[in-house]
């Protein structure tokens, strides 16, 4: 009887312990997940943040010197110059499609008006475009830095707890 008492003790000590073990793992596998998850996030904020940046100094860029940018807006007229427009409009009556005799040209005063028009909506898109562009490029970075933070510091501190011995 005093075995069988013994036994039974012995039984239920070695199921706690192979309990104790199962936590044990579940938890290392948890924080493992957890760091993973951690550092993952980090990685993307970064690239995140590269990328942003990137974009925020190309609008910087394109603000200084509207006319050079990158944007394509206002037109696919050449409004670098008046010289550059106006070659633009005479090549393209030029191939037009109509009776080439009767193709019109516009006088040289109203040339110049276009031109003007055409400068004004073509600056005015440039602005739109870059002025939207470093807004959401600094909503990014700063949105990128903070969970950057965040889940840097979630991965420590699963890392901290990690190092320490489990008893």
């Amino acid at each position: 009887m005093t075995y069988i008492i013994f036994h039974k003790y012995k039984i239920n000590e070695l199921n706690q312990v192979d309990n104790l073990i199962n936590k044990v793992e579940m938890e290392k596998s948890q924080r493992i997940i957890t760091q993973v998850y951690g550092y993952t996030i980090c990685l993307v904020a970064i690239i995140t943040f590269l990328l942003s940046t990137i974009s925020l100094v190309n609008a910087i860029i394109d603000l200084s010197d509207p006319l050079h940018s990158s944007f394509n807006g206002g037109g696919s007229q050449n409004v670098i110059s008046y010289e550059n427009f106006k070659m633009d409009i005479l090549k393209s009556s030029a191939n037009s499609t109509d009776i080439k005799s009767n193709t019109y040209i516009p006088e040289e005063k109203m040339l110049h008006t276009m031109y003007e028009s055409a400068k004004a909506d073509k600056l005015k898109s440039i602005y739109h475009q870059s002025y939207k562009s470093i807004l959401i490029s600094s909503l990014l970075v700063l949105l990128s830095l903070v969970l950057f933070l965040i889940h840097w510091r979630i991965a420590r501190k699963v890392n901290l707890v990690n190092s320490s011995p489990v008893f």
